[in-house]
């Protein structure tokens, strides 16, 4: 189904689920939701996907906020790539937001609780899921670092995470950020200051990929460094140029799982001689989207065990 923009939103004619991001038709949700659904017996719920462009207008972001609260059956659904900035346009009409979604100021999730509307934020949990799928926690003993290229609202949560659940002592020697502008930094910087202490966190202003690349050729080995830039799925490129020289033993996380991924076709080059682990996003992919379906859905998903599994399962099934 061709996606909608603010432009064209019609009332939904049965119960819907929507998802709000920037090539929505092209995600692998559009072929593994009505499959989900079946599963979890949600009945006949369509998901329909609503294009913005990247940091668009404010009164867009209103326009599709409006319509979710204001079409009865349009239930509610997922966010991704405006998280922060759709909040910032229409924060006044939500009537609650969730702890998270209340520190980071984004959501990653809209729902319906009654007449209200709510706003989640649910990449602290999803990210946190799923780092500890391929990182073993004991990595951060080898002086490890984590870099995060990208101060956006993925970055931010995967912090908030790590500052919620794991001690200082137990995790990264160092947390690295970096954006290509500085007022992304000086926000997170701010929530940063107002949580746990005894992390370690640098701020790196980096206009270009060459900028980035120092950054990289500088961390420890064993480091963990994400592609948390939206570059390779939401515009072309990657945030890094080919000089770039991943952490000997470390780990290339590519929060993206589908479009032309140079960023980890940088890290394939490299994974033999250096010993690079690289890790894309599908799992991330999975938890992300299934802790949006229950919120909306009012219904509980585990994120283990033999559902998680099946769901995992049928999801992976249409990448074959």
């Amino acid at each position: 189904m061709e996606a909608m923009t603010a432009a064209t939103l019609t009332p939904a004619e049965r119960n819907s689920f929507y998802f709000v991001g920037v090539t929505t038709a092209k995600s692998s949700i559009m072929k593994v939701f009505p499959k989900w659904a079946e599963y979890l017996g949600l009945g006949d719920v369509p998901i329909r996907g609503i294009d913005c462009k990247w940091h668009d207008d404010p009164e867009v972001y209103r326009t599709v906020v409006s319509f979710l609260k204001n079409d009865p059956k349009s239930l509610g659904g997922l966010v991704t790539t405006h998280k922060l900035d759709l909040l910032a346009a229409s924060r006044d009409m939500f009537e609650g937001l969730d702890p998270y979604a209340q520190r980071l100021e984004e959501i990653s999730s809209i729902s319906k609780r009654g007449a209200e509307l709510w706003g989640h934020a649910k990449d602290p949990i999803t990210s946190g899921l799923s780092l500890e799928a391929f990182l073993p926690r004991s990595h951060w003993a080898s002086g490890a670092e984590l870099c995060l290229l990208g101060a956006g609202g993925s970055s931010l949560a995967l912090t908030m995470y790590l500052m919620d659940n794991i001690p200082a002592a137990e995790g990264p020697r160092k947390v690295v950020v970096t954006n290509r502008s500085r007022p992304r930094l000086e926000a997170m910087k701010k929530i940063h200051a107002a949580g746990t202490a005894g992390y370690v966190f640098e701020y790196h202003e980096c206009p270009n990929a060459e900028d980035n690349d120092r950054v990289v050729n500088a961390l420890a080995d064993g480091s963990v460094v994400v592609n948390a830039t939206g570059l390779g799925k939401d515009a072309p490129g990657s945030p890094v140029t080919d000089a770039a020289l991943f952490p000997r033993n470390g780990y290339a996380w590519e929060f993206n799982y589908r479009g032309d991924l140079v960023f980890m076709d940088q890290a394939k080059a490299q994974a033999a001689e250096r010993n690079v682990t690289i890790e894309d996003g599908w799992v991330y992919f999975i938890h992300g989207w299934t802790r949006v379906i229950a919120e909306v859905f009012h219904i509980d998903i585990p994120t283990s065990g033999p559902v998680f599994d099946e769901l995992s399962r049928i999801a992976a099934d249409t990448r074959k």
